[in-house]
């Protein structure tokens, strides 16, 4: 049996390490899982005592409106508002989504078709590229990494695309290579953008997750953006909320309005009693991002300095809860998937194979900071034990 949009996606590599860590974890091994990017801190107390309330309330049982509540929406406007200086109108300008991944996917279909072109940062979060692969558009891959100027690159590759690409896909702070922009970047990607009429997309996962001073820019901030830019701003990182699923639409009004249309033949919305706790969050929590960030800043520092100390030699990034590496050069020939199934093998530690983020991650793993610092520092000397690094500190 064909199945249409699915038949000639690739092996889910992620998969390949998942199934190693339950078999080692089955024999009794005690495998630090450091490959999937799950938030392990607790969503904040107030807005779970604020869900059991909420959910007790028999009215609150009924389907909800696929654009979330009046009340939402502008939980989301105000938080603009105090973070970015951005004004949004809560009736036109914002929308709620099931999750950022939820919400991105069907933009993709709101906006794209057989025939058309998107651009994509390679290496990628997967649905980045294969949501518009499933709406039957072509994706052209613009290389990111240290050593090329993306913008250049990006200007090239929709310079030289026939068709011409229909929308830009951004995502800075960037999964999972962690590159992060400043506010001039993000000016000269509107610019371009309302010159040649093209859309940008702008995936805010990590938007409160910035380090060592750096505050992640909002691509709304931008002269102009609100012609040709939506973005998406989810509670997953900053508030620790990854299972509730709740994420949002913000931008262009004619996209928004797209996607509010496309989303009403699809869902009835977020279930109710998660809305008004997450207005809780929002409005009543306004410092707890920042304590979020400060914890991932902690185990960022602590895997940084254990990796360094042992020979593995790093980085620190300035933002997002990852850090991307270069497999190291004694094993660099290994590829990433059979880099990381060794680890899992010989030092009980996951990390995420580089080439799951599409052909421009080989060659790298990714590290997620989703452990304590304790156990960061046990996985560091696990890995010191199983591998054979180049001048070691210590």
């Amino acid at each position: 049996m064909e199945f249409r949009r699915i038949t000639n996606l690739p092996p889910y590599v992620f998969t390949i390490i998942d199934s190693l860590k339950i078999e080692r974890r089955r024999a009794g091994a005690d495998v630090i899982d450091l490959g999937f990017g799950n938030p392990d801190i607790p969503s904040p107390e107030p807005v779970v005592d604020k869900l059991v309330e909420a959910a007790r309330n028999e009215r609150n049982h009924r389907y909800s409106s696929s654009r979330g509540i009046p009340k939402l929406r502008q939980a989301v406007a105000e938080l603009y508002r105090r973070n970015w200086g951005v004004e949004l109108d809560p009736e036109t300008e914002v929308i709620n989504t099931i999750g950022a991944k939820e919400g991105f996917s069907h933009l993709m279909w709101a906006l794209l078709g057989p025939g058309d072109a998107v651009l994509v940062p390679s290496p990628s979060y997967p649905i980045h590229l294969f949501g518009p692969i499933f709406t039957g558009a072509s994706v052209r891959e613009v290389p990111l990494g240290s050593g090329e100027d993306f913008f250049d690159s990006l200007v090239e590759r929709f310079e030289y695309s026939w068709p011409r690409p229909r929308a830009i896909i951004l995502s800075f702070p960037h999964n999972p290579t962690t590159m992060c922009v400043d506010a001039e970047f993000m000016q000269r990607i509107v610019d371009f953008a309302r010159e040649r009429e093209v859309v940008i997309v702008h995936d805010f996962a990590y938007a409160d997750l910035g380090f060592d001073g750096y505050r992640p820019p909002s691509i709304l901030q931008a002269e102009g953006a609100r012609e040709v830019a939506v973005e998406f701003y989810s509670l997953t990182k900053s508030f620790s909320m990854a299972g509730w699923r709740v994420a949002f639409c913000v931008g262009n009004p004619e996209i928004v309005g797209a996607l509010a249309k496309l989303k009403s033949y699809l869902d009835y919305g977020v279930f109710q009693p998660i809305q008004i706790a997450s207005i809780i969050a929002m409005n009543e929590l306004p410092d707890y991002p920042a304590q979020v960030a400060q914890v991932y800043q902690g185990r960022r520092d602590a895997l940084v300095r254990g990796l360094n100390r042992i020979g593995w030699n790093v980085e620190p990034p300035k933002g997002t809860m990852f850090l991307w590496s270069p497999i190291p050069e004694p094993y660099a020939r290994m590829g990433s998937v059979e880099f990381t199934k060794m680890l899992v093998r010989e030092a009980d530690v996951a990390l995420s194979p580089g080439v799951g983020f599409g052909p421009g991650g080989e060659g790298h793993v990714r590290f997620a900071l989703v452990e304590n610092e304790h156990r960061i520092n046990q996985a560091i000397a696990q890995l010191r034990g199983s591998l054979d690094l180049l001048d070691p500190k210590g």
